[in-house]
């Protein structure tokens, strides 16, 4: 093929995929490359072809990348250290490529150049047109897309949309629906994975997402920015929860989304296969956001841990079932919904619990401040639960207890900074204990980790043989960070495994 028919070749490909020039001799190129390799007897050689856009013409070099001499020659067939390259080009440095210039073989390369040429070359081609309808289809900005079901594939829905094919996954359709071919869906573009051989846009009808694009499409309200959905939790097919807000006076956030008799949210309800809609209003105000994110239960009182992220919820007996709901559903999707985790319980168990954690802060005070029951009650009655409140507030705080003088008072600050300092020291001693690649996990601190190496956790592989349970136990820290780091700490006995 000399360099006149390549430009042919070139002109004639690009016009008929409708494809740029470039790509087609792109293409060409690492057709070209592919087939030159192949006259090697060595596999590891790495080859280079660049085509003249003018005349066609067309260069081969086999070219090897520079390495530090320290490194070593780990691929050979393409690499060179930079001592050796320095004596071709004294400029050269590490990352650079030395090239050597190739005879045309064109001859040599015969029928089967041709073939996995023309093979090569339409491969790329595919691709190209490919990412081309893809492009366009992102250009669009669709985060809902209508199509219909081409045909199923292990489970999954190959969905058409104008001239490309999306993947609805099994696990991304609303359970008990029973999709087939040739039925229209609407779903949500989840994601974009180019890496797919096969439907690269993935679509989803479960992600909450969905749900907050629906009502969109059915509340102008939304669209016009008088309206805004703050956050959406749901159990696909049976109940969801969405949180709403405006700062016009004028509207009413829950019953513009609900519509004239219901119709907006039972035209999402009808889209989401009977899924039903709970509408909260949101609040900036966390207490009272949980509160409405968990009706129709009636709340009696709420206890905030910052810390924790996390609310006590106290409902009466009547309200306890309602609260939870069937199976823990509404309590679950409140807490999706308000990102707080939520505990339901009664008066009786709130009692008992507030109980427990004052005897708690009562043995913390009498042993670590050397005081009687009778001092350490005045301490919590006062609303002190920690030694650092003691040690650190303001001396006027403390002094405005009755029952304590200012010797009392300064007695009782020494004593609080004296324990936290031991307590520092001792941490930092169990610190020095533990493994360096456990520090390094996800969701570990410093403190966790010297709470951990107290009850003798100090490596990665003591952490990953407990439960979460036991480690939730153990640290007070929530389920979900608990379930990570043991999932962090057992990561490497996997990949020793392979």
């Amino acid at each position: 093929m000399n360099g006149r028919e390549i430009l042919m070749t070139v002109d004639v490909l690009a016009r008929e995929k409708n494809v740029p020039r470039e790509v087609v001799f792109g293409a060409l190129e690492a057709a070209l490359a592919a087939a030159t390799k192949k006259t090697f007897d060595e596999d590891d050689v790495e080859i280079r072809v660049a085509v003249d856009r003018e005349t066609g013409e067309y260069e081969a070099f086999r070219r090897w990348q520079v390495v530090p001499d320290e490194a070593g020659l780990q691929e050979p067939g393409h690499q060179i250290l930079l001592s050796e390259a320095r004596e071709i080009d004294p400029e050269v440095e590490v990352g650079d490529y030395i090239e050597e210039a190739l005879p045309k073989q064109t001859e040599a390369l015969g029928r089967r150049f041709a073939q996995d040429t023309k093979q090569v070359i339409l491969q790329k081609i595919r691709d190209a047109e490919r990412e081309q309808v893809l492009n366009e289809f992102l250009a669009r900005g669709d985060q809902i897309v209508n199509g219909s079901i081409k045909r199923m594939d292990k489970g999954d829905a190959i969905v058409e949309i104008g001239k490309i094919e999306a993947r609805l996954p099994r696990s991304e359709m609303i359970p008990k629906e029973n999709l087939r071919v040739g039925d229209r869906v609407r779903a949500y573009v989840l994601k974009i994975d180019r890496q797919a051989r096969g439907p690269q846009v993935i679509l989803s009808r479960t992600s909450p997402e969905f749900l907050k694009k629906l009502f969109e499409l059915e509340v102008p309200e939304i669209e016009q920015g008088l309206l805004v959905i703050k956050s959406a939790a749901r159990d696909p097919g049976v109940r969801a929860k969405i949180a709403v807000w405006t700062n016009d006076r004028r509207i009413d956030p829950i019953g513009t989304c609900v519509g004239i008799r219901g119709s907006r949210v039972q035209a999402v309800t009808n889209e989401l296969a009977g899924e039903r809609v709970d509408i909260v209003l949101w609040s900036d105000d966390p207490a009272q956001f949980v509160i409405g994110a968990l009706a129709p239960a009636n709340v009696s009182s709420i206890v905030v841990d910052e810390e924790r992220h996390a609310m006590d919820v106290v409902v009466d007996e009547d309200n306890l079932a309602i609260a939870i709901g069937r199976g823990g559903q509404n309590v679950r999707l409140a807490s999706e919904l308000t990102g707080w985790q939520i505990n339901i319980m009664t008066a009786e168990e709130a009692q008992a619990k507030r109980e427990s954690e004052q005897s708690a802060i009562r043995a913390l005070f009498v042993e670590k401040l050397d005081v009687d029951e009778e001092v350490a009650n005045i301490l919590i009655n006062e609303g002190f639960s920690t030694l650092d409140e003691i040690a650190y507030v303001p001396i006027n705080e403390l002094l405005e207890i009755e029952a304590l003088d200012r010797e009392t008072v300064e007695e009782l600050r020494t004593r609080a900074r004296n324990a936290l300092l031991t307590e520092a020291i001792a941490r930092e001693e169990n610190l020095e204990k533990v493994e360096k690649e456990m520090l390094a996990l996800e969701g570990m601190d410093t403190e966790l980790a010297a709470k951990l190496a107290s009850k003798g956790i100090q490596t990665r592989d003591a952490l990953g043989e407990l439960a979460v349970d036991e480690l939730v136990e153990l640290t007070g820290i929530s389920e979900e960070r608990a379930k990570k780091l043991i999932l962090g700490a057992r990561a490497h006995w996997f990949q020793q495994a392979q």
